[in-house]
């Protein structure tokens, strides 16, 4: 096995990962097996298990969790430099000097990202039970449900970007069949297609860093490519660095490829709360942290991943403050928080392992708020629009708790989950540069600003509802998973902050400071200040009634609320010049290739008409031919001999 180039504590140690005894091996595994066994039976068993098929994906993800949770125990157990350990399959393909091994990685990132995984996913897959129960196609959502924790669990536990690449085009093609899950709704089928194609358009970059990597190191093992790009040209690396973070732009939804983001909202919401919190967006985060080596030695990449993160947690930001539509609104507010991670990864060694702190508790607080909109719609008659909501807190009380526990967590209210992740962040961002640093202060308040209006519009002042809703609580499986995530997101952060950047630092080559359990910096009181700001003019705006229709809204209302016209941009750059390029090529193929092709088949005809009307079988009709055809001979031959 190729030897490790790792950091921890600083200094650099040089550690071989060791090989996985049988124990973990099976173990890792039966993490990706148990779901995908749950996913074949299910879209194989047809209508015997439309009647208890959903209650076996269930237990497939939890028996997934629960294997996931073994090995961070065994892990847990060894010494720092002796934790990674790689559990191999066999040799994928056989090629003369090259490695394809299918092999998995069980370090201590690839452990978070599968208990993250398969803890959230399998709330979720509870809550799906009874927000699906009375769809008919209920087995085949859940047999896709487990299909994308196989894929994501591929991704993240694939012990190279190879094998990363296979789970990471299962998670495109799962959250197609997802997203599209109602596709007898034109807006559904069209945003699973979107979702689809912008996503391909990154994995072109993740290809040819792929090809990259098997040109100059034979492989694309993480070892091998960390301890051998050091001995690339700059030229090289920085190709690879801009390639990589093009992928992980089309899967997290970061500027420029945000677009398909907020339509994915079409599919059910336990699909928004599985992709926006724990699995698909969060790849991207996780791809750029994996392949940190590559960026320590290119800092014109590491500089273009830190400027995309900021940007798109701006643009997040605005467009979460402009929609009323309650599940947009998150999926901005998703946008921007994997912004802000997206930055930490940029900023470098610093900021990797507070990148998958954030990513975390993210998890937490942004699942809780999701299924928790999912709750409100479920006892709305499916309504979206925060416009004809208010005063649910009564008719709620379950829901709201959690919620708010979820809402106090992303602003980072003191001792919540957010506070221990996302203020380190803007921290170690000014640390890079006051330009960051104060982007993600904007960003903080803003969030303030629009979680707190979705609250108000949401739970608080007066009803508006209409005569045909009657809100009323969710049912007990619902509101078991809200309350575990409304746990976490307020004390999840609390309880990693003491020890999951030690935990990370030896897996990502990152150096982040412990966040201490008082976590009150100067950097800290501004944030809380900022955050404060936000929160007072969202209520002073807000606490007055709230207009059900809207009237020439504003000119920053109207560009947020159509997501800074994305849409219209893609249009304009791709979908209208590869129409008109299609449409190019058929005239081209019409009266070009095919006027060539018509013609030379009737010259063809005639020239055959000609021939078959000289064959009439009269002996006279074949011997002047016979003579015209010898004094035409005799002509040619008499001109040449005069020209020689």
């Amino acid at each position: 096995m190729v030897t490790e180039t790792l950091l921890a504590t600083g200094q650099s140690l040089t550690v071989p990962p060791a090989t996985a005894d049988s124990t973990t091996a099976v173990l890792a595994w039966l993490v990706i097996g148990l779901p995908a066994i749950g996913a074949l039976l299910l879209l194989l068993g047809g209508r015997l298990l439309d009647r208890w098929g959903h209650w076996l994906a269930v237990l497939a993800s939890f028996a997934s969790f629960a294997c996931g949770l073994t090995l961070f125990i065994q892990m847990w157990g060894r010494d720092v430099g002796d934790r990674a350990r790689i559990a191999p399959f066999y040799e994928w393909m056989t090629l003369p000097g090259v490695s394809t091994e299918l092999a998995l990685r069980v370090d201590q990132l690839s452990i978070v990202f599968v208990l993250l995984v398969t803890g959230v996913g399998s709330l979720i897959h509870l809550y799906s039970v009874a927000y699906m129960q009375d769809d008919p196609k209920r087995r085949k959502f859940f047999a896709f449900l487990n299909l994308f924790l196989v894929a994501m669990l591929l991704l993240v536990l694939g012990n190279s970007f190879l094998v990363l690449f296979i789970g990471w085009e299962g998670v495109g093609l799962a959250s197609y069949l997802l997203i599209g899950f109602w596709a007898h709704r034109t807006s559904a089928a069209k945003a699973g297609v979107k979702a689809f194609i912008m996503n391909r358009m990154g994995d072109v970059g993740m290809v040819l860093a792929l090809v990259t990597m098997f040109k100059h190191f034979n492989t694309t093992e993480f070892s091998a490519v960390n301890a051998g790009v050091g001995n690339l040209s700059p030229g090289v690396v920085t190709f690879m660095g801009f390639m990589l973070l093009l992928g992980a732009c089309a899967k997290s939804a970061q500027v420029p490829f945000q677009a398909w983001l907020l339509d994915a909202m079409e599919g059910p919401t336990p699909v928004s709360a599985l992709i926006h919190a724990a699995t698909m967006v969060t790849a991207g985060v996780y791809l750029v942290v994996r392949g940190g080596a590559i960026y320590q030695q290119s800092w014109q990449a590491a500089l273009a991943v830190a400027i995309v993160g900021t940007v798109t947690l701006l643009v997040g930001a605005w467009i979460g403050s402009t929609k009323d539509d309650i599940k947009k609104v998150l999926a901005g507010s998703t946008m921007s928080q994997i912004g802000y991670m997206i930055l930490a990864a940029g900023i470098g060694p610093a900021g990797y392992a507070l990148a998958i702190f954030h990513l975390v508790t993210h998890g937490f607080f942004k699942a809780n708020m999701f299924l928790g909109a999912g709750s409100v719609m479920h006892a709305m008659n499916d309504s979206v629009d925060m416009r004809r909501f208010g005063a649910l807190r009564k008719a709620m009380p379950w829901t709201f708790v959690t919620f708010a526990a979820g809402y106090l967590a992303i602003i980072g209210f003191p001792f919540f989950a957010g506070f221990y992740s996302k203020d380190p962040i803007i921290e170690v961002a000014f640390e890079r540069g006051w330009v960051f640093g104060t982007a993600a202060l904007i960003g903080a308040g803003i969030t303030a600003f629009y979680m707190t209006r979705l609250i108000m519009m949401t739970f608080l002042g007066e009803k508006r509802w209409t005569e045909d809703m009657d809100p009323h609580e969710s049912s007990p499986l619902m509101v078991i998973p809200l309350v575990i995530l409304g746990i976490l997101s307020v004390g999840g952060g609390l309880l990693l902050a003491g020890g999951i950047t030690k935990w990370l630092n030896p897996a990502t080559g990152g150096t982040a400071e412990p966040v201490p359990l008082l976590h009150f910096t100067p950097a800290t009181w501004v944030t809380l200040l900022v955050v404060g700001l936000g929160v007072l003019i969202a209520w002073l705006i807000f606490r007055k009634p709230i207009p059900v229709t809207r009237e020439n809204p504003p000119i920053y209302t109207r560009i947020g609320d159509n997501a800074l016209y994305a849409d219209t941009i893609n249009d304009y750059i791709a979908v209208k010049p590869t129409l008109g390029l299609a449409k190019a090529a058929a005239v081209i193929d019409k009266r070009g290739i095919d006027t060539g092709i018509d013609g030379g088949g009737r010259g063809l005809l005639n020239l055959s008409g000609v021939m078959a009307r000289t064959s009439n079988g009269l002996i006279r009709s074949y011997g002047l031919i016979m003579v015209v055809g010898t004094a035409l001979l005799g002509a040619i031959v008499l001109i040449l001999g005069q020209l020689v």
